[in-house]
């Protein structure tokens, strides 16, 4: 990548880690009464612009079992990895991505890039915002709906924010669909008037087979309900602007990104289009602007003062050094329902590979799996699990202190209760002469608190699992801005499509029986 790694060094320090011991949680607090503050970070940013007024994002590692010999060790892991140069690469408009020779300027979206990199991003930001107020204001008659047509990276980050941001109010009802099973589009047709639906069509490059797919039967509904002229209710968002023209799309109506902004970190982007329909360009500029006070902050901080690399340091310690496939994340907050979904393509995408940044085969686990859910629901799904099971999976548990509902406050405060209550049986467990009602405890979890989980904190918590992510790569020697292995499984299905590959006894089987042979 774009710095300059030791990997002589680099070995060096894993084994110096793979040496170290492993207190348990209970004797790291009571060995260290100041852990709490010493493992704590806070990320803040104004209330509004030009405010000196802040609220921010509250970071609590010390239920992990990182101890003062692991953060040293750590931090000459991150030395021998070359992690300052690669970040200043990153944000620099390096080469970060080696296998495709790119750069990744996603931090250029919101303000943190080479100064060429920023006004690219403003002009094309402008753009955006000018479409969202036309769109408002009229410009292109009554719009009450929008399906968003996209997939991966081009779906999830607008379903999180959509989700997250607009169960009080919606400037424009947006639906997104990403499946190409019929019934996803469906039910968005169900839900939408066609004569007030506006499309908004995500693809990087234009060619994505289930999105055009899904576009061109949307296309074929606004027609068979009454729309006179459907190519003209359709936006297109992509890094290929000459194609969704050739496509049919006004020029006009393309909002391109660069090609330098890969699709899971494209939420900040013209992708964020429909998220912007639904919320506003004021909001939406809320949800940059917490995104920047991160990069702002990993950017500058060194070694463990680093929320992201130390989070980095919390991830590589549990699949490492203690042998977790897993990590879990809950949110106690409705409005939170998708990050785990979101995260799970931002960290298992960008690192779940097998070979370093120059091809060679890794020498130990990668990413781990990330999955979780909501709380208090996953409490009474999968915590027994957690509190009693075999495994060994460390948890993040993220929360907001202000409500996001009218209610009465115990619900709120019953909320916050159970969330801090769970980190604390993990860590604590509870013994019993009764086996089967014995809790180990010494397990780990980090907990986010958001002041409010606004725009803002939400643009803040993607911005800070993208850093994250990144440090976690350069720890380990590998390059998260490719996704290769993705690819096979479209070949095949374009095989299968085409009859002619030479597929497995079984396959050709399961394709007799399901009419496609």
């Amino acid at each position: 990548m774009g710095g300059k790694a030791d990997s002589t060094a680099m070995a060096a320090a894993w084994a110096a880690l793979r040496a170290l011991s492993h207190p348990t949680l209970a004797d790291l607090f009571a060995a260290d009464r100041d852990r709490p503050a010493a493992l704590t970070r806070r990320i803040a940013w104004p209330v509004e612009p030009g405010s000196e007024a802040e609220v921010g994002m509250l970071i609590d590692f010390s239920k992990t079992h990182l101890d003062e010999a692991a953060l040293t060790a750590f931090e000459a892991l991150t030395a021998a990895a070359g992690f300052d140069g690669l970040r200043e690469a990153l944000f620099g408009g390096g080469i970060v991505n080696p296998t495709e020779g790119r750069a990744a300027t996603h931090g250029a979206l919101r303000g943190s890039g080479t100064p060429a990199q920023v006004d690219e991003a403003e002009a094309l930001l402008a753009r955006m915002g000018m479409l969202v107020e036309a769109i408002h204001e009229g410009a292109l008659g009554e719009i009450r709906h929008c399906i968003a047509i996209g997939i991966g990276g081009s779906a999830l980050g607008p379903a999180l924010a959509i989700d997250a941001l607009t169960r009080d109010l919606a400037l424009v009802d947006v639906h997104v669909v990403s499946n190409i099973d019929g019934l996803a589009l469906e039910q968005a047709f169900r839900a939408c008037d066609p004569q007030t639906t506006l499309i908004a069509l995500a693809s990087k490059t234009f060619t994505t087979t289930e999105t055009m797919t899904n576009a061109q039967s949307a296309l074929r509904w606004l027609a068979e309900n009454g729309v006179d002229d459907p190519g003209g209710r359709v936006i297109a968002l992509t890094a290929a602007p000459e194609k969704a023209v050739e496509w049919g799309v006004d020029e006009t109506r393309v909002l391109p990104f660069p090609e330098s902004v890969g699709g899971r970190y494209s939420l900040f982007s013209s992708i964020g289009f429909p998220v912007a329909l639904a919320i506003g360009m004021d909001e939406f500029g809320q949800m940059l602007a917490g995104a920047k006070a991160v990069d702002d902050h990993f950017r500058v901080a060194q070694g463990r003062a680093n929320a992201p690399l130390l989070a980095a340091f919390c991830d590589q310690y549990y699949t490492r050094l203690r042998g977790c496939q897993t990590r879990a994340v809950f949110a106690y907050d409705e409005r939170l329902a998708l990050l785990p979904d979101y995260l799970q393509q931002l960290e298992m995408e960008s690192n779940g590979k097998s070979v370093t940044a120059d091809g060679k085969p890794v020498d130990g686990p990668t990413a781990a799996v990330t999955w979780g859910g909501v709380g208090t629901d996953a409490q009474h799904a999968v915590f027994q699990l957690l509190h009693q099971g075999t495994h060994l999976i460390p948890v993040d548990f993220i929360a907001s202190i202000a409500p996001g509902d009218d209610l009465d406050p115990a619900h709120h405060r019953i909320l916050l209760m159970n969330c801090l209550a769970q980190g604390a049986a993990l860590m604590a467990g509870k013994p019993s002469d009764d086996p089967a009602r014995a809790y180990a405890g010494d397990r780990p979890s980090t907990t986010f608190l958001v002041d409010d989980c606004d725009a803002a904190a939400l643009g803040a918590l993607i911005a800070f699992h993208e850093h994250r992510t990144f440090a976690g790569a350069v720890l380990m020697g590998i390059n998260p801005f490719d996704q290769f292995g993705v690819e096979l499984g479209k070949a095949i299905a374009k095989q299968i499509e085409s009859g002619e590959g030479d597929f497995d006894p079984s396959t050709r089987a399961l394709m007799t029986a399901a009419g496609l042979a």
